[in-house]
Formats: structure tokens, sequence, C-alpha cells
């Protein structure tokens, strides 16, 4: 599988088709794996934060969520061919899961957003196996309920909408737990295939604004992790294009 490394943490440099390939194949080994994707904001949130660093870059395949890490690949010569965004590929994996029978659970979001969601995905794929729904807020105490119920329940694939990096580590923690073959975290996406946050247009997605298209939907809560994170991820950029410039002087 070609995995390129985009300054110590790898990408897959998969198309989305072969990334559902990739999934399928690890689906059927039945064994359990982890699903990463990674856009500037959370780059640079995993430089300061070596956690998540770790649970990243030991993920079982990991995607490129963003335009700008396409770019950056492409900037330092590697062969990173496309975005995977994470509500792309979790849209095609609900698509497949309707033609294969592969069993969904989806947890995160607000109270009702995930119920939402799945009520609008089985009218669009009626054979769709959906069996287990909850919001992503609940107590320590409850953690362990969740966590049963989801090994209990026997996904084959197992949503996690808890935002970055909270899905990330609680996925980790409760990994080998919910022996789920396929966990993947999704962020908002929950939000998105609701209707509740507007898709930027695919003009904005190619120009790599659409952080900026979904920035404008709600400034008070994203500006920190926008202007911050994508500011960091710039900075991480020219340090290593400076790096390698004296690098080569030398």
């Amino acid at each position: 599988m070609p995995r390129i490394d985009l300054l110590g943490c790898p990408v897959d440099a998969l198309s989305m088709e072969e990334t559902v390939a990739r999934i399928v194949a690890l689906i059927e080994a039945g064994t359990p794996h982890r699903h990463a994707t990674i856009n500037a904001a959370k780059f640079a949130k995993m430089w300061k934060d070596k956690e998540l660093f770790s649970i990243v870059t030991t993920s079982d395949l990991v995607s490129a969520d963003g335009q700008a890490i396409v770019w950056a690949a492409r900037f330092f010569g590697l062969p990173l061919r496309e975005r995977v965004s994470g509500i792309d590929l979790m849209e095609a994996l609900v698509a497949l899961s309707s033609k294969s029978g592969y069993r969904l659970y989806f947890l995160g979001a607000r109270e009702g957003v995930a119920k939402s969601m799945v009520e609008s995905y089985k009218k669009r794929f009626p054979t769709l196996r959906v069996i287990g729904c909850r919001n992503g807020y609940f107590s320590e105490e409850e953690e362990n309920l969740v966590v049963n119920d989801i090994r209990q329940s026997a996904p084959d694939i197992l949503f996690v909408a808890m935002g970055t990096p909270k899905q990330e580590k609680w996925i980790f923690k409760h990994m080998r737990a919910l022996r789920v073959p396929f966990v993947m975290g999704v962020g908002g996406s929950f939000d998105v295939a609701v209707g509740s946050v507007m898709r930027a247009p695919l003009w904005i997605q190619r120009a790599g604004l659409e952080w900026f298209f979904r920035f404008m939907q709600e400034p008070r809560r994203l500006w920190k992790r926008y202007l911050f994170g994508n500011i960091s991820f710039c900075f991480i950029i020219i340090k290593e294009i400076l790096r390698c410039s004296s690098k080569k002087r030398k």
C-alpha cells in the first residue's frame, strides 16, 4: 500500500476508490483497525499534543482530509494524488454498506443529530443496517455502558463524531474493548450529513477554502481553530523549507 511520510506523519497516498477498497480489506480481516484524517489544523495540533501525534501516526489508515495537506506533500515532491475528505469517505462507506450488508454504528454529535442523519440515510438506502446510534454527550460513569453497547451490537464500522482530539483519544482508549473491525473519527460530519451545517461548493473545496466556508458559518466557535491552526501549519512548513535549504547549502 503506497504510504508517504509528510514531516514524520504517514499519509496513505490513495484515491477515494482505493481507500474504500483498503477499508473493505480491513473489515474482512475481522480484527480492530483505526482510521485517522489530517488537515492543516489537526496537523498543527499534533505538533503540540504528543499523544495525538502518536495516535494519528500509528493508525492503520491515514487520509489527507485537507487540501493543504495535498499541496504540502506535492511541494516536497511526495506523490499524494488527491484529498480524501472525512465526510465524503463516510458517505461512500454508507453507500457501500447498503450493498454489502455491513452493520453500522453512529456515535457522536448533539442529541437528535445522529438520529436525524440515520433516518435520512435509511430513506436513501432502504437496505442499510444501522444497529446503533447515540449522541456523543455522556458522563465518565456512562462511558463503559456506551462501550459495552457498541461491543454487544458488533458493528462492522463505527463512526465517531466528537471532534479532534477527543474522538481520536476516545477511540484509541477503547479500541480493544470495542472489538470493531473499522473505526473512524469523522469530526463534524454528522452535522453536515443532516444538513445543519452547509457543505462548501465543489469549486471552493478544490480551491482549498472549505475551511473558510466552514468558518463563516460559525465564526465565534471556529476562529481560534482555523486562525491559529492554519498559521501554525504554515510555520511548520516554512520551517522545514528553511531547514532543507540550509542543508543543501552545506
